[in-house]
């Protein structure tokens, strides 16, 4: 899959855009940057954007950041949009399908190959996401749907039970931590049939009190996180206001660049 793949574009939301895998200046890194580094290593000549933003909807991300994609002849798209629209009242599973197979179609015809991924179960972790987990399997049915006829490539992210463990998310519940975005990576670089270290893989050793402790902290993430987080959907304004793409022009990938932002147990909640 790698032979051939010279100009990687990422687009999506703030998934993509890697919140919360924080480096040390406060930018983030996250699953495609390191997915580009590995690249990288089997191409130096490899060509890296990424034009995700936080909390971009889905026809925010295909109507601003597709055309801009396009417009740099990539190789490789990695896209994914729409768990913020699935969030939100009236999302429409067949409306989401069709215009995803649209975007889809448009991408393979520019000449690039799409990587898809599926939504995590956040039932587990993120607390009253219960009522919306036949939303999430409609959608994420859907992707495999437009994955399959289009030949896209598919990181089935709804199957790996190992998302279940906390510590693969932020404090937030809504964003990966780290060692989420690590494994993200890990699943991208197996489709891609590209090199990773098997750390990205690798299960965290459970500390006793680790989960107790996160069930208990529920009151506090739903003041810290949750209340801000709706009072955004009440007054219709976005994380992503007034944030711009990271790396919006394809540019060549610095070999350390992506290098770990700061130790684990350094790296900043939030």
């Amino acid at each position: 899959m790698t032979s051939g793949i010279g100009r990687f574009i990422a687009v999506g939301d703030s998934f993509t855009e890697g919140l919360s895998d924080q480096r040390a200046d406060g930018s983030f890194r996250g699953w495609a940057d390191l997915v580009a580094r590995q690249l990288a290593d089997d191409n130096a000549e490899l060509a890296y954007a990424n034009l995700a933003v936080r909390g971009r909807l889905f026809d925010e991300v295909v109507d601003q950041q597709v055309p801009e994609a396009i417009k740099q002849h990539p190789d490789l798209v990695s896209f994914c949009a729409g768990i913020n629209d699935a969030l939100r009242p009236g999302f429409h599973a067949h409306s989401f399908a069709t215009r995803l197979h649209e975007v889809v179609r448009l991408l393979k015809a520019s000449g690039a190959d799409v990587i898809l991924f599926t939504s995590a179960d956040m039932k587990p972790i993120f607390p009253g996401a219960g009522a919306f987990k036949k939303r999430f399997i409609t959608m994420n049915e859907a992707i495999g749907r437009v994955a399959r006829r289009h030949n896209a490539l598919l990181v089935d992210v709804w199957d790996d039970k190992e998302f279940r463990d906390p510590r693969y998310w932020n404090d937030d519940r809504l964003h990966y931590s780290p060692l989420g975005h690590k494994r993200i990576a890990a699943r991208a670089c197996q489709q891609l049939d590209i090199k990773f270290p098997d750390e990205w893989l690798l299960s965290p050793q459970l500390d006793g009190d680790e989960r107790p402790a996160y069930a208990v902290n529920s009151f506090m993430w739903a003041g810290k996180y949750l209340a801000p987080w709706v009072k955004r959907r009440l007054t219709k304004t976005s994380s992503g206001d007034d944030v711009q793409p990271k790396r919006p022009v394809l540019s060549p990938v610095d070999p350390t660049e992506f290098d770990d932002p700061l130790p684990e147990e350094d790296s900043p909640k939030g």
